[in-house]
């Protein structure tokens, strides 16, 4: 073998060698880009299924139910009954202790009575659908801690439907008030959270600017909570003026409710809603003079 032979032979195995290893290094690069390329759209997936995730965990809308048998059009007039504060404190009429609420509601179940919700209302007088003939609206106003407390489980108890009107400035920051945790549980069983305005303010004192703001920003609040729109509210104080009845127009709410004394019916206008006042002060035999008796307050 000559030395001509020798040196070309070594210098092809030296060829072949950088060849292969250049092969090795390509072939290392391209799976580590494959890779890199999985792991995004693994990624991008974890994204898309997270945004699913999120829209699912939303309050969904309930829908009215449709009602037949002895049912009642909107000529007529439906009780909506106004609580604050389920609890005891002697001398305030505000705060009816948990038993004897838990007693109206016992009598509401035995009398054959059905809770609506606020939109069920909405549906009656706006667009007549028929309700039961002893139909009745449970609502509390501020949305105290003891709603949830000593009100949700006798609700509960009885399968009733109610709606809470929250003062919004109080959510999380006080602590005898609701909590947005506790809005969204209760949002999510048979309870509707709905507008008290910002910081319980006395509209008619407010120009219609002010109005304005404090029945917007409680709405988006609210909605940025519950992940559901807000479209009914109730006055503080039940204060109200024209400039109120503009504003709420304005801002999307269908239903308003004052405190003036009766049952809510269409000829009051949807934004003038009358309610029936519970008070510590009444015995069995007046809540129940208040539920059959439509002209209950003419006798006071």
């Amino acid at each position: 073998m000559n030395k001509k032979f020798v040196k070309t032979l070594i210098w092809g195995i030296v060829v072949l060698i950088i060849l292969i290893i250049g092969y090795s290094a390509y072939q290392n690069v391209f799976i580590e880009k494959s890779s890199n390329k999985d792991e995004i759209s693994y990624d991008s997936n974890k994204k898309d299924e997270s945004k699913k995730s999120m829209k699912s965990t939303q309050v969904k809308a309930i829908k009215n139910r449709n009602f037949t048998g002895n049912v009642i059009d909107n000529k007529n007039s439906v009780p909506v009954l106004m609580y604050h504060s389920i609890d005891y404190e002697k001398g305030n009429e505000l705060r009816i202790p948990k038993d004897k609420f838990r007693e109206q509601m016992q009598y509401l179940k035995d009398n054959g009575y059905t809770t609506i919700t606020v939109s069920e209302l909405y549906d009656f007088l706006k667009n007549n659908k028929p309700v039961p003939k002893k139909s009745v609206v449970i609502t509390f106003d501020d949305g105290y801690e003891d709603n949830y407390i000593n009100a949700y489980p006798v609700l509960k108890e009885f399968g009733f439907k109610a709606t809470i009107f929250v003062v919004t400035s109080t959510v999380d920051k006080d602590s005898n008030y609701l909590t947005s945790s506790e809005l969204k549980e209760m949002s999510k069983n048979g309870i509707d959270i709905e507008s008290h305005t910002v910081n319980h303010d006395k509209l008619s004192q407010l120009s219609y600017e002010m109005q304005l703001n404090t029945l917007k920003e409680s709405k988006i609040f609210l909605e940025n909570v519950l992940g559901k729109k807000i479209y009914y509210i109730a006055y503080p104080y039940g204060d109200w003026n024209d400039n109120t009845v503009k504003a709420v127009e304005s801002c999307g709410y269908k239903l308003a409710f004052t405190t003036e004394s009766g049952w809510a019916n269409k000829d009051q206008g949807i934004y003038k809603l009358h309610r029936v006042y519970i008070s510590n002060n009444h015995d069995m035999k007046e809540f129940q003079r208040r539920l059959t008796d439509s002209s209950y307050y003419e006798d006071n």
